[in-house]
């Protein structure tokens, strides 16, 4: 993945940003999909904090979860394009679920606004202490080896790192078993524990355990190596020709007025350029990575036909 890299030019500054608008003295809401705690509602908690300057109004977090995010974009939907409430979206809830949910609440495309990008992330593969697997080929030779025992574990059935997994068993050859958890924590624990194999979720998910020891990150599925993880090679480098990744971005209702739109992307651009939200939001394993309206449609849109073929491959129909 290509980072954007920002420039002084690129957006209006704090001053600009903070004139009075229509609606400023109005509270900004962000919904987060997922509970409290995890990279999702971190990540907002950091951009809502910087939000508050750059709008120079009182800003939000409210946590909605339920259905891996799908609840609060069906919400997202029913709501008036007055840029006063806003989804932190994953991208799974816009590229991997349309072609999973026949009956999907919302139109990923025509239902709603992109208004920026706030980060992106790669996903990281996890094997336990245990294993005598030194890197991702050791992993891939031994589970041609031992077929019955080529599982991987993720957050959870359906995500954007049980897809990637999926991926990685096309690209391989190896014929590898989904073993599904509700969340990344419960996976990073069985793992610790020499249960699994090998975990596939982000990085953020066993960051501290393999900084501890406790488990082994062989390899991230990015087009380059992240900067959380120096060491660790990409896939690609590894010899496995695959990349994955996904992205967390702002969305508001469908018929946004333009001039809302770039009221807040500029926010955001602000928001990104400050170091210490940098720093934080790195320190969760994800890139601080900015897009505007425009490069986010353009994404969204890229990335909603990358997912198809291995989504449909797979064979999995959610309950």
């Amino acid at each position: 993945m290509k980072r954007r890299i920002f420039s002084a030019a690129a957006a209006a500054s704090a001053l600009s940003l903070a004139l009075p608008a229509a609606g400023q003295d109005r509270t900004l809401k962000l919904i987060v999909g997922f509970a409290p705690g995890g990279s999702s509602d971190q990540l907002t908690r950091i951009l809502a904090d910087k939000l508050r300057v750059s709008l120079g109004q009182n800003v939000v977090v409210e946590n909605k979860p339920g259905a891996s995010g799908r609840v609060s974009m069906a919400e997202l939907k029913r709501l008036p394009p007055d840029g006063q409430t806003l989804v932190m979206a994953t991208s799974g809830t816009l590229v991997v679920a349309p072609w999973l949910y026949p009956n999907l609440p919302y139109d990923a495309v025509k239902d709603f606004t992109p208004i920026a990008r706030a980060a992106s992330f790669d996903f990281a593969l996890t094997i336990g202490p245990a294993g005598p697997q030194r890197d991702i080929k050791h992993v891939v030779a031994w589970m041609k080896a031992n077929p019955e025992k080529a599982n991987f574990a993720t957050s959870g059935a359906g995500t954007l790192g049980h897809f990637t997994g999926v991926l990685l068993s096309q690209t391989t050859g190896v014929n590898l078993t989904h073993i599904p958890y509700k969340g990344g924590a419960p996976a990073a624990q069985d793992l610790v524990a020499g249960l699994l194999p090998l975990m596939v979720d982000t990085a953020s998910e066993t960051l501290e355990h393999h900084k501890a020891g406790r488990v082994r990150i062989v390899a991230v599925t990015g087009q380059e190596r992240s900067s959380a993880l120096p060491d660790v090679p990409t896939l690609k480098e590894a010899g496995i020709n695959m990349t994955a990744d996904g992205y967390f971005g702002l969305y508001g209702p469908a018929g946004m007025q333009p001039a809302v739109v770039q009221r807040i992307e500029r926010a955001v651009a602000e928001a990104l350029r400050a170091q210490d939200a940098r720093d934080k939001i790195s320190a969760l394993g994800l890139v601080p990575d900015y897009l505007d309206s425009s490069g986010l449609k353009k994404l969204q849109a890229e990335q909603l036909k990358r997912w198809e073929q291995p989504v449909k491959a797979s064979g999995f129909k959610p309950d």
